[in-house]
């Protein structure tokens, strides 16, 4: 068993100004740094053995904070943990994309769907989990992926069966959410949100 403890990013401008990132490389504003420190806070309690991240800028210094923060070497970079491609949507306000394109799971030209995004990232994960069990076996390893709304919304679907995120319910820069990965099967355990 590998615990996976998913992070979404720090905020950036452009989530200030709810446009949609997707692939956008965008960095960190200053509330997106003190949104990192608060998730190392949280994370500080437990011991972690690794950090991974997408190798988008915002995920990528998020998890420089954090590894930091709690003395572990740098982040490893997945592509695969990257934000959904939103193709014509990408840089778009929220409001304009939902009255052009209706919902999350509308097909968008040159988008993936939620699927894609949860299909690329739960074999990143299982990657991710398989590499600690090598590395770690028998004990259990503790590792944090710093990824993005999209990709964490994708995987938290997956795992429930489609029953959460609850609509509407907002996944916050900085959120935690840990899952417990065992061969073929990846469990929600907890989510917490800042305040």
């Amino acid at each position: 068993m590998t615990l996976i403890t998913l992070v979404r990013h720090g905020q950036t401008d452009w989530n200030l100004e709810k446009r949609i990132q997707g692939s956008t490389d965008i960095p960190l504003n200053e509330s997106g740094r003190g949104d990192a420190r608060w998730a190392a806070s949280q994370l500080g309690a437990t011991t972690h053995h690794a950090i991974y991240a997408s190798p988008l800028l915002r995920a990528r210094e998020t998890a420089e904070i954090i590894a930091a923060e709690l003395a572990l070497p740098a982040p490893d970079l997945v592509p695969d943990l990257r934000e959904r491609e939103f193709g014509e949507g990408e840089g778009m306000l929220v409001p304009d994309y939902i009255a052009s394109y209706g919902d999350w799971h509308a097909e968008v030209p040159g988008a993936e769907t939620l699927d894609e995004v949860g299909v690329r990232a739960l074999a990143a994960l299982h990657r991710i989990a398989r590499e600690a069990r090598r590395r770690s076996a028998p004990v259990a390893e503790s590792l944090i992926v710093v990824s993005h709304g999209g990709v964490i919304r994708s995987l938290i679907d997956h795992v429930s069966g489609g029953t959460l995120p609850r609509e509407g319910e907002v996944l916050a820069n900085g959120s935690i959410h840990r899952f417990e990965a065992s061969p073929g099967s990846l469990r929600l355990l907890e989510q917490a949100y800042v305040l």
